[in-house]
């Protein structure tokens, strides 16, 4: 099925701070270094999903803040077409992270230009998609909900990747979704079980069409859906950094299950993303982190 994917997602500025330990209420502390890195899951997201190829035109939709130009100019760069992202005259959204010497981290995240987008706005980015399109979805903008409903509306298919968890999972149909994935929190969350096959069997009895992707970390992922119950393990690799692993795991699994019919084609396209996720923690960074096609079927 021909189409273009949107992915209205966050576009975060992250801002870290290197210190020798996390600092405690009251205390100033100076920092040993300053870095400044393109954020946000939506960001990684879309780069995931150009990198991974399948054919598809791949557009971004949200907001920026002014000083978050050089985000979009990133999304370009990497064949994302940005029509549908606006510029808000308030701050981008961003994220104040210390990293201690000991590997700790502690995160303040200021949503910004992400929450400024309104129903309206969404209304007009939607208008320009329908049948045969897919949406992919987080929960780092406003108004998620009523972006899915849209969409549904329209005849789009929907990825949605619940992250973070918020009351937004209390608001949406999920027999809206073509495909839910999540980790083993996010299921918790959903269904109130903390086992992986409790969880998929929970989700299939309440909604039997919809395709679930449960990532477990080390131990790979499992794919529910069509009367089909697949498992998918790891690749084994030096761990590095985890930060862009799920995001790049989504972009490449549902580049590839958007053209997948049958057992087989899932079973690749669960393979496909697990190499890809398993290059991009061998690595450092986030959005760098994320491997090219190339890189994934030679690896």
């Amino acid at each position: 099925m021909a189409g273009n994917i949107l992915n209205f997602g966050s576009l975060n500025i992250d801002y870290v701070y290197t210190v020798d330990h996390i600092v405690r209420e009251g205390e100033t502390e100076s920092s040993l270094d300053y870095q400044v890195f393109p954020g946000g899951k939506g960001l990684n997201q879309s780069v995931a999903l150009a990198r991974a190829g399948g054919g598809r035109a791949v557009f971004h939709g949200g907001s920026i803040g002014r000083e978050g130009m050089f985000l979009k100019e990133i999304l370009e760069k990497e064949g994302i077409d940005c029509t549908w992202l606006s510029v808000d005259e308030g701050a981008n959204g961003h994220a104040i992270i210390q990293r201690s010497l000991a590997g700790n981290n502690s995160i303040v995240l200021y949503p910004g230009a992400n929450h400024k987008n309104t129903k309206d706005r969404i209304r007009q980015v939607l208008s320009a998609f329908g049948w045969g399109d897919i949406l992919v979805c987080q929960n780092e903008v406003s108004h998620v909900d009523f972006l899915i409903q849209e969409a549904y509306e329209r005849g789009m298919r929907i990825a949605w990747n619940p992250s973070p968890v918020t009351d937004v999972i209390h608001q949406v149909d999920f027999s809206w979704l073509t495909w839910l994935i999540i980790n083993e929190i996010e299921g918790e969350c959903i269904t109130g079980e903390g086992d992986p096959e409790k969880i998929l069997e929970q989700l299939k009895r309440r909604y039997p069409e919809l395709q679930v992707v449960l990532t477990l970390g080390e131990e790979g992922a499992v794919y529910a859906g069509n009367g089909l119950v697949i498992p998918q393990e790891s690749f084994p690799v030096t761990v590095q950094d985890t930060t862009a692993a799920g995001d790049t795991f989504l972009g490449y699994f549902i580049c590839a299950a958007a053209e997948a019919e049958g057992e087989e084609a899932i079973r690749e396209a669960l393979r496909m993303a697990s190499r890809a996720a398993a290059l991009a923690v061998s690595r450092q960074g986030a959005m760098p982190s994320i491997p090219w096609r190339s890189e994934v079927e030679n690896g």
